[in-house]
């Protein structure tokens, strides 16, 4: 059952790059119109039927917590993870704490900081009928490049052009699914990126990829949450007319 199963969402960080709007606020506090970028969060994870929230929290804590409380008023349940400020756990240390809670079954993992429409349940649906014990959720994204491509033989003849082509590429979206196992290869202070894949790779395990298009974004710089904001907060002021 979907209310059921539980989902980590990530929110200790310090949202260094969103300086100088993050010294007083955490990064999944800042306004988008009326509403902290964590309650989008929230609630599409309820709109596809998760409810069973655990937030890992550390950097200005308070402002989440004070906020957010216990969910009810989201119609959803929320646990909190507090993590040292000083010593942060990185994405996939900061869930350790829940190991007990979060192997009772197949669990999720989210950013607190990233927006999307993706249909959760789809996921989720999708990772169930995989043998691997996660599944990322990789995002279709195309760069336009400045110049033309030119295509060579083997005898360094032009075959083609291809002017300004798009190229593709598949971005891991911080949306996980995994399976209890994953815990048997989690460490103290690891990165799911940049310890924990590579690590079930080396030892043969599977990595699903569940390609999706919907709307994704990770605010990354100012001027992104300056624009997105904005627009948010123009969109509220006429629907309010």
């Amino acid at each position: 059952m979907l209310e059921m199963t539980k989902v980590a969402v990530l929110c200790g960080g310090m949202g260094t790059r969103l300086r100088p709007y993050t010294y007083s606020l955490p990064k999944p506090m800042l306004p988008l119109g009326k509403r902290p970028i964590l309650e989008f969060v929230v609630n599409n994870l309820k709109h596809h039927g998760f409810k069973d929230l655990i937030l890992t929290v550390g950097y200005r804590k308070e402002q989440i917590m004070d906020y957010f409380g216990d969910g009810s008023k989201f119609g959803v349940k929320i646990k909190y993870l507090v993590e040292d400020v000083d010593k942060p756990l990185n994405t996939a240390g900061s869930i350790l704490p829940a190991k007990k809670e979060l192997q009772a079954g197949t669990f999720l993992v989210v950013m607190g900081d990233h927006l999307t429409g993706m249909d959760m349940r789809k996921f989720y649906e999708y990772h169930k009928k995989t043998p691997g014990i996660a599944t990322i959720a990789l995002k279709r994204m195309g760069v336009p490049l400045e110049y033309g491509i030119a295509h060579l033989d083997k005898s360094s003849r032009i075959t083609r052009f291809d002017e300004k082509p798009i190229v593709e590429n598949l971005i891991n979206a911080g949306i996980y699914a995994f399976e209890p196992k994953i815990f048997s290869y989690i460490r103290e202070y690891d990165d799911f990126a940049k310890d924990v894949f590579p690590r079930l790779l080396a030892k043969k395990e599977i990595i699903d990829g569940y390609v999706f298009d919907d709307y994704w974004l990770d605010i990354g710089r100012t001027a992104d949450y300056e624009e997105l904001n904005q627009t948010i907060s123009t969109i509220d002021l006429v629907l309010r007319k």
